[in-house]
């Protein structure tokens, strides 16, 4: 396999945009991918069952363009769809959730772990069966926030109607008593500072991306598929609606505009 091939990335809308940044950074020199499947979102509302038909033909548009890795940087196709994609591709795929377990068990002191995210996820309990099979599930807990989503696509980062949604979830659960907030939706990075409106300073905020971009890493070396072209990298992205490029989700992780190419799913 080409080496200078790129890295595939989809999710159902932009949030994932905040693990191609995470990916990205980690990642320099290779060449990227990013599919936003706008036109059917949000997963989060979804059966398993069309989730899984929706991830399969986004990673299936993303294999016709020859990428050597998918990521699947949506929480609910990872929590229904991994294995169901995994085995139809001979790619290499990684999802969200192990990698968000992953920096949640090393943030914790205590033990402790609330989760936050989509309706669709908390159902699957994906996150609590991933802790589970690190042998750590007994003190975890998971909260659904389904307003936070609009929020971030609002571009309501820092704002007070954000933050009292946010204190209005909380109130479910004795949340001082957890020492780390697992962000389990690829959103809610974005909402980082108003979280911080209502979390107190000692309670750690974690999300998936930088482990995911770790073990991608990890992955392409041990594979020996670490681009080392001296041709100048690139991103392509890809939409299934029109996109605007001054969205807020976008103007907040890019320092240039984003052209998004319209694509037809049925009919790739």
């Amino acid at each position: 396999m080409d080496p200078a091939l790129p890295i595939g990335v989809f999710d159902s809308g932009i949030g994932g945009l905040t693990v191609l940044k995470d990916l990205a950074a980690r990642l320099p020199n290779e060449n990227f991918i990013y599919l936003g499947d706008v036109a059917r979102l949000p997963y989060g509302t979804k059966s398993a069952h069309v989730v899984i038909r929706y991830a399969q033909t986004c990673v299936q548009f993303l294999v016709n363009r020859r990428v050597k890795y998918v990521v699947i940087a949506c929480n609910t196709a990872t929590a229904m769809a991994i294995s169901e994609v995994s085995h139809m591709v001979s790619v290499a795929v990684t999802g969200v959730i192990e990698p968000g377990v992953k920096a949640a068990l090393s943030a914790t002191k205590n033990g402790r772990v609330l989760v936050l995210a989509t309706q669709s996820t908390v159902k699957s309990e994906a996150y609590l069966r991933e802790f589970e099979r690190h042998g750590y599930g007994t003190h975890v807990e998971q909260i659904a926030c389904p307003l936070l989503v609009p929020l971030a696509e609002e571009g309501w980062f820092n704002h007070e109607t954000t933050a009292h949604v946010i204190q209005s979830y909380l109130s479910k659960v004795q949340y001082k008593e957890f020492d780390t907030v697992l962000l389990g939706c690829t959103h809610y990075p974005l909402l980082e500072e108003s979280f911080r409106r209502v979390l107190p300073q000692s309670i750690a905020l974690v999300h998936g991306g930088p482990h995911l971009a770790q073990t991608v890493a990890q992955k392409l070396t041990e594979e020996r598929l670490q681009n080392s072209s001296d041709s100048h990298f690139s991103h392509r992205f890809f939409s299934t609606d029109t996109i605007s490029s001054s969205l807020p989700i976008i103007r907040a992780l890019f320092d240039h505009p984003v052209d998004f190419e319209l694509v037809d799913l049925e009919r790739q």
